[in-house]
C-alpha cells in the first residue's frame, strides 16, 4: 500500500512513525518531508500548497491513500481536488475547512449549534473595535486574528494598550495579512487547557484521549504564543468521565449534527482545543486536522491501528472501531531555533549522540541534510518524546534525551509536563 503525507513538520513524521507500526505493508511518500521522515519513506520535492502538482504525483505513483498534515492545503481545497479526482484522501474539504480557516465561522457555527465557547464580536476595522475595547473594559480580554495566523495570532491582552497594540497589529500594521482583516474580540476563559483530537468518517466520530499543549516560548507560560514548545498525554484535566462526558456529547456529537444539518460534509481529523475550568468545558478554538505538537505524544500512545482507521474514515466504517491507548504516559519537548517565534536562525549543525534508551525517540519537524550533514532548517526543529508508566517517569526521560541533543542557539522550555503533576 502507497500512501502519502503531505507536509513537512513533527506531526507528519509522527503520523509516518505510528504508520510505519500498521499490520498493513505499506510505502511511505513525504511532500516535502524533512530529514527524519526521509528516513522511514521517500521525500518528494512538492510543496504542501502546489495543489495541482500532489494530485498528479498521487495518480502517477498510484498512491492509495493521501493524509494532509498542515491545514493550508485544507483550506486551499485539496480534498475537493483529490476526490475530483478518484483520489482517497483524509482531511475536510473547502467548506468544512473554515472550521479552521476562519475563526469568524467557527463561531457562528459554535453558536447555532449550541456548543459552549466565549462570548465574542467580529470586527472588520480599527475604530469600531477600539470602540468596543472602550466600552468594555474588561480585562483580561483576548484578540483573535480570524484566518490563519500559524498558531501567533491570538493575544490575551491584561491591558488596553496590550489590547490596542494587538488590534493594531490586525488592522493598522497588518502584521498577519489577510488573516487579520477580521478581528474576534473574546471574553477572557480562566481555566486550563487541553487538546483532544477526534475521527470523523461524516456520520460517526471517535474521541481520542486527551493532550496539552505549551504554547509560550518561555517557562511558566511566559513571553509570545508559538506553534507549541512541547506536549504531554494523557492531560489529567480532561480525563475525568465527567469531563469526557461532556466532551462528546456537547463538542463533537453537536458539532457532527449541526454539519449533518447544514449539508457540511466532514471527514478527518477534528481538533478541538478545550478550556475546563471548575468541572465544565468551553471550546477554545477549532482545528481541521491534527495538532502539533500534540501529535507527537498523543500516537505513540496509540494501540489501535492508526491506517485502519484512516482507512475506515474513507469507507465511512469508523463505527466498526474502538480506540484504544496504552496506559503509559508521553512527553514531547520542542527544541526550537535562536529567535523563534520570530526571526529566526537556519543552518546550524545538528549532533545527536546516540540514545539507548528505547522509551526515547526524535520527531524531526525543521531539520535537513545538505553536504551530508543535519542542518536546522525551520523554527520548530526537533521533538524528543519520551515514554514512562508515570508522567514523571517520562518527563525524566524526555529531558535525558534533550541532552542529547546540541545546536547552536537551542531553546527549549524546562517545564513541559510539569503542570500535569498536581493533578496526579
Amino acid at each position: 500500500m502507497k500512501i502519502l503525507i503531505i507536509g513537512s513538520g513533527g506531526r507528519e513524521h509522527a503520523i509516518g512513525m505510528a504508520l510505519k507500526k500498521s499490520r498493513h505493508a505499506n510505502t511511505l511518500f513525504f511532500a516535502p518531508g524533512n530529514a527524519g521522515t526521509a528516513q522511514i519513506g521517500h521525500n518528494v520535492p512538492i510543496l504542501d500548497t502546489q495543489l495541482h502538482q500532489l494530485c498528479k504525483f498521487a495518480k502517477n505513483e498510484d498512491i492509495t491513500l493521501t493524509i494532509v498534515g498542515p491545514e493550508t492545503p485544507l483550506i486551499l481545497g485539496i480534498t475537493d481536488l483529490f476526490e475530483s479526482e478518484g483520489l482517497a484522501i483524509i482531511g475536510p474539504n473547502k467548506v468544512a475547512a473554515q472550521l479552521e480557516g476562519s475563526k469568524k465561522w467557527a463561531k457562528e457555527k459554535m453558536k447555532a449549534y449550541g456548543i459552549p465557547t466565549a462570548k465574542s464580536e467580529t470586527f472588520t476595522s480599527y475604530d469600531p473595535a477600539i470602540a468596543y475595547l472602550e466600552k468594555e473594559k474588561t480585562y483580561p480580554i483576548v484578540i483573535k486574528a480570524d484566518g490563519l495566523a500559524a498558531g501567533k495570532g491570538v493575544t490575551v491582552a491584561q491591558s488596553f494598550t496590550e489590547a490596542d497594540k494587538a488590534l493594531k497589529d490586525c488592522f493598522i500594521h497588518h502584521k498577519f495579512n489577510d488573516a487579520g482583516h477580521v478581528v474576534i474580540i473574546e471574553e477572557f476563559m480562566p481555566g486550563e487547557e487541553a487538546s483532544v483530537f477526534a475521527l470523523c468518517d461524516g456520520h460517526h466520530v471517535l474521541v481520542m484521549q486527551a493532550a496539552q499543549d505549551h504554547k509560550p516560548i518561555y517557562d511558566h507560560d511566559k513571553g509570545p504564543n508559538t506553534g507549541g514548545m512541547g506536549a504531554y498525554s494523557p492531560a489529567p484535566i480532561a480525563s475525568h468521565d465527567q469531563i469526557q462526558e461532556q466532551i462528546q456529547k456537547h463538542v463533537f456529537e453537536p458539532l457532527l449534527e449541526g454539519f449533518k444539518k447544514d449539508k457540511i460534509v466532514y471527514k478527518g481529523v477534528i481538533f478541538a482545543g478545550l478550556m475546563i475550568h471548575q468541572g465544565h468545558v468551553k471550546v477554545v478554538e477549532f482545528n481541521a486536522r491534527f495538532g502539533d505538537p500534540e501529535t507527537q505524544c498523543l500516537l505513540p500512545r496509540l494501540k489501535t491501528d492508526l491506517l485502519d482507521l484512516f482507512l475506515a474514515i474513507t469507507e465511512e466504517k469508523l463505527s466498526d472501531y474502538q480506540l484504544e491507548f496504552t496506559s503509559s504516559h508521553c512527553v514531547c519537548v520542542i527544541l526550537s531555533s535562536k529567535g523563534y517565534p520570530d526571526h529566526y536562525e537556519k543552518n546550524k549543525v545538528i549532533q545527536i549522540q546516540k540514545n539507548h534508551n528505547p522509551r526515547c525517540h526524535l520527531i524531526h519537524a525543521g531539520t535537513l541534510l545538505k553536504n551530508g550533514e543535519l542542518q536546522t532548517n525551520g523554527g520548530r526543529v526537533m521533538g524528543v518524546c519520551g515514554l514512562g508508566a508515570s508522567l514523571k517517569e517520562a518527563i525524566q526521560v524526555a529531558y535525558e534525551g534533550v541532552n542529547q541533543v546540541q545546536f547552536e542557539g537551542c531553546h527549549y522550555r524546562t517545564d513541559i509536563g510539569k503542570k500535569g503533576l498536581k493533578q496526579f
